[in-house]
């Protein structure tokens, strides 16, 4: 069964200009360049877009511009998470305005949580006015609430129009139990942690969400095929490039630094990030640019083997 939702969808970065507003012309190109190397889809304003910095106006500029780009040759998913439920719905509204289909959304943040339950309580209100499709994010580094697998499957057998499921919680076994739960079904199970992601497409993961695919899209590509097909010696080596390229975001202070300078490497968009976070520093693009070098050089040997 080929789901809709598949494959690499990166969490791309929103390029700026000095005044921090959306380089549209640089974005495009990035869009393109992803789009051509294969990319399955595009995730916007989320984590690695940098979307709780943006402005409102901003986060739907950029989701605007994606969809207008994409002109739906690859699923487009929006990132719309904020700290109520009443906000997420009014910012669905805004997606289902501009034409958009798929919303990611995580659970409040910025609150003291008490519960599961509030987090099925959201998603019940979300899904009774709004009509896009649904993405359950369990990212709690950044809501401050981890979700638990029976949690996912509550939200997932809500409606049919919960679609997926990305998982950066790190907890590969409540994954794993997600996973068997919607192995022969429509519903996507996606791994967020890109460390696990190989093994996780090994066992039957419909794919995953690097932030560093942008920069390196054909690699990604050839990694979820080589796991996707079962090929686990291949797939043992594109874990091994796929873990050496993902010390990139560790060559700076700042890991969404790293990432937009890796991908500014490319030639579409500036290496900026948004006040008031951490610059990415001379040394660090040194390291940067050696090690995006190998990538390419060692994906081009591995291409060449196979």
């Amino acid at each position: 069964m080929e789901k809709k939702y598949r494959g690499i969808i990166p969490p791309i970065i929103s390029p700026v200009d000095e005044q921090e507003r959306i380089d549209i012309e640089g974005y495009q190109s990035l869009l393109d360049y992803c789009i051509d190397g294969g990319l399955h889809g595009i995730f916007v304003a989320g984590t690695n877009g940098e979307t709780m910095s943006l402005t409102q106006k901003e986060r739907n500029k950029i989701i605007k511009t994606t969809l207008q780009h994409v002109k739906g040759r690859i699923p487009v998913i929006a990132g719309v998470m904020d700290t109520s439920t009443k906000r997420v719905i009014e910012n669905i509204k805004a997606l289902e305005d501009m034409g958009g289909t798929c919303a990611a959304v995580t659970s409040v943040f910025y609150d003291r949580h008490t519960s599961q339950d509030e987090t099925i309580r959201h998603f019940e209100k979300i899904l009774q006015e709004t009509n896009v499709e649904l993405v359950i994010y369990n990212i709690p580094s950044f809501t401050g609430l981890k979700l638990s697998a029976k949690t996912v499957m509550k939200i997932a057998d809500m409606d049919q129009r919960v679609v997926a499921y990305k998982d950066s919680s790190g907890s590969y076994a409540e994954f794993m139990e997600v996973l068997e739960r919607y192995r022969d079904t429509e519903f996507s199970v996606m791994q967020g942690v890109t460390g696990q992601a190989l093994s996780a497409v090994l066992m039957g993961a419909d794919g995953f969400v690097p932030a560093l695919a942008p920069a390196f899209p054909q690699m990604f590509v050839s990694a979820y095929e080589a796991a996707r097909s079962g090929n686990v010696e291949l797939t043992k080596k594109y874990n091994a490039l796929v873990r050496e390229s993902s010390k990139i975001l560790g060559m700076s202070k700042n890991a969404t630094a790293a990432a937009k300078y890796a991908i500014s490497l490319r030639g579409f968009t500036d290496k900026r990030v948004m006040m008031p976070q951490d610059y990415i520093q001379p040394e660090d693009e040194k390291k940067i640019v050696k090690k995006f070098r190998e990538i390419d050089e060692a994906y081009a040997a591995l291409k060449a083997q196979e």
